[in-house]
C-alpha cells in the first residue's frame, strides 16, 4: 500500500464524468516494407503474452477508514490484459478523420476506478497500412512527460530490432515504502515536507511584488473558461523542426518561446473568427518538468507551474513572441532559484485557486486562474520503431476541465514537431480549424523573420 502524494491525490478527487483525469498519446507507424497482412494481429497476440505487469501498473484506489479513497494505492493481484489492452479497427480504407473520431470517444471515457488505472488500443485499417497505438494513463498514476518517456523506451533506433517491449514490463525498479511500514510511518515522513510551501509562499509574494511572476487570477474571461462536458474532440498537426529552430535562431528565443507564439496566434485568430477576443492578453500555464536525469520517468507529478503571457491582445507575431519570450524568460528566473520540492510548493500555490473550478457555484467567479495549459513534451531526436515499424507522428493527449476547455500539448518526433489538442467537443466548436491558424502563424513568423 503506497500513499500518493498531495498533487497526485488531486486528481484523484477531482474527476468527474465531466472531468476525465488522463493523459494520453496517439502514435501513428509505418508498417516494416515486408511486413504481411497480419501483422498487427501477431503483435497484438505478442503483446497479450507478456503478462509480467509491473507494480506502478497495478495501482488502482483503495479506501481507508471507510471513504478515503484518494490517499493510498493498492496493488491488483491479478490483471486481466484482455481488458486494458485491446485490438481495434477503422474502416478500411481509414482516413485521419476516422481515426480522430475513434480517439476522441476513447479520450471522453472515465477509466474503471475498480482496475488499474490505464487502458491502450492497436488500431488499423488506416490507408497505405499504417496502424496506430492509442494509450491513457490517469495522471495521479504518472504526469504526461513520464509517460512520454516511458513510451519512448518500448522503442529503439534499429529498424532490424524485432524485440517487443511493453510500457508495463520496464523498469526501473520503484522505490516502494519499506516492508511492514504503515502508511502513517509514511506520512510522519512526509510531513516536513509540507513546510516547503512556507519558502515558497514568501518567494511568491517577493517575485509578484517585483512584477517577476504573471498573476493567477488576472486571466481574461474567455469562451474556453466555461464548465464543460464529458465529450471531448482532438485535432493534432505536424510541422518540420527545420523550420521552428530557423525562427528561434533568427529571434534570440527559445523552441518552447516558438511552441507558445504558435499557440497564441491560433488562439487569437480562433477567437477574432467568433469576435470573442478579449482586450487583455490571454494567460497560459506552462507545466515544466522538474525531474533529474537519473529518474527520467519515475511515479507521480514533478512539474512546476508557469504562468505566461500570451499576447494575444497584439497584432505583430514578432511583438507578440518577444513578449512571450520576456514572460517565460520572468519566471523561469524565480523557479531557478528554488529547490525542486519549494517549486512544486510555489506551483501549488499559484494554482491554488483552481480547485475552486470543480465547487458548485464558484465557476462565475468573475476571474480564472489562467486560460488553458499548453505543455511542451521533448521527444525522440531520432526516427525510432516498434518491431521495424517507424514512428511517424506521436501526438501528446491532455486533459481539458470545468473553466478550461481546451489543452495544447506538443512534442517532437525526429525531424517535426506533433501538436495535439483536445477540447470539450460542446464548448469548443470546429477544433479542427485550430491546425490551419498553427500553419498560418508559422507561416506569419517566417515572412516576419526573413
Amino acid at each position: 500500500m503506497d500513499l500518493l502524494n498531495p498533487i497526485d491525490a488531486i486528481f484523484l478527487a477531482a474527476e468527474s464524468r465531466e472531468h476525465p483525469m488522463h493523459v494520453g498519446g496517439l502514435q501513428l507507424f509505418e508498417p516494416p516494407a515486408d511486413a504481411d497482412p497480419d501483422f498487427l494481429r501477431s503483435m497484438y497476440a505478442e503483446v497479450m503474452a507478456t503478462t509480467e505487469v509491473r507494480p506502478r501498473f497495478r495501482r488502482q484506489q483503495r479506501r481507508i477508514l471507510g471513504n478515503f479513497s484518494s490517499v493510498v494505492w493498492s496493488h491488483a493481484d491479478r490483471m486481466d490484459l484482455g481488458y486494458h489492452v485491446r485490438r481495434c479497427a477503422l474502416p478500411a480504407p481509414g482516413g485521419d478523420a476516422e481515426l480522430l473520431d475513434l480517439v476522441g470517444r476513447l479520450h471522453s471515457a472515465l477509466l474503471d476506478r475498480h482496475r488499474p488505472l490505464w487502458e491502450g488500443r492497436l488500431i488499423e485499417g488506416l490507408a497505405g497500412g499504417r496502424f496506430a497505438i492509442y494509450i491513457k494513463v490517469h495522471h495521479a498514476l504518472m504526469d504526461g512527460v513520464s509517460a512520454l518517456r516511458l513510451l519512448q523506451r518500448t522503442l529503439t533506433e534499429d529498424p532490424l530490432d524485432t524485440r517487443l517491449r511493453v510500457p508495463w514490463t520496464l523498469g526501473p525498479a520503484e522505490r516502494e515504502p519499506e516492508e511492514g511500514e504503515s502508511v502513517w510511518e509514511q506520512l510522519r515522513k512526509a510531513a516536513p515536507r509540507l513546510l516547503t510551501g512556507v519558502g515558497a509562499t514568501a518567494t511568491a509574494l517577493r517575485a509578484v511584488t517585483e512584477g517577476r511572476l504573471e498573476l493567477p487570477l488576472s486571466a481574461p474571461s474567455t469562451m474556453f473558461n466555461v464548465p464543460i462536458g464529458g465529450a471531448r474532440s482532438v485535432a493534432v498537426g505536424s510541422w518540420p523542426l527545420d523550420r521552428i529552430h530557423a525562427v528561434r535562431s533568427a529571434t534570440g528565443t527559445t523552441v518552447n518561446d516558438v511552441v507558445l507564439a504558435l499557440s497564441a496566434a491560433a488562439l487569437r485568430a480562433y477567437l477574432l473568427e467568433r469576435n470573442a477576443l478579449p482586450d487583455k492578453p490571454l494567460t497560459a500555464m506552462v507545466p515544466v518538468n522538474l525531474r533529474s536525469n537519473a529518474e527520467p520517468d519515475s511515479d507521480g507529478n514533478q512539474v512546476a507551474a508557469l504562468l505566461c503571457n500570451l499576447g494575444t491582445d497584439i497584432a505583430d507575431p514578432l511583438q507578440r513572441l518577444q513578449t512571450i519570450s520576456a514572460s517565460m524568460r520572468r519566471s523561469k528566473e524565480v523557479f531557478t532559484q528554488l529547490p525542486r520540492l519549494e517549486a512544486i510548493a510555489l506551483s501549488a500555490l499559484l494554482m491554488s485557486p483552481l480547485p475552486l473550478v470543480f465547487v458548485p457555484g464558484f465557476q462565475a467567479l468573475p476571474r480564472v486562474p489562467f486560460n488553458l495549459v499548453i505543455s511542451n513534451v521533448p521527444g525522440p531526436r531520432k526516427p525510432v520503431y516498434v518491431q521495424g515499424a517507424r514512428l511517424e507522428r506521436n501526438y501528446p493527449l491532455s486533459i481539458p476541465f470545468d473553466g478550461q476547455a481546451m489543452n495544447i500539448t506538443v512534442t517532437s518526433t525526429a525531424d517535426n514537431l506533433d501538436f495535439g489538442i483536445v477540447g470539450c467537443r460542446r464548448s469548443v466548436p470546429q477544433l479542427s480549424n485550430f491546425i490551419g491558424h498553427i500553419d498560418t502563424a508559422l507561416r506569419d513568423l517566417e515572412r516576419a523573420t526573413a
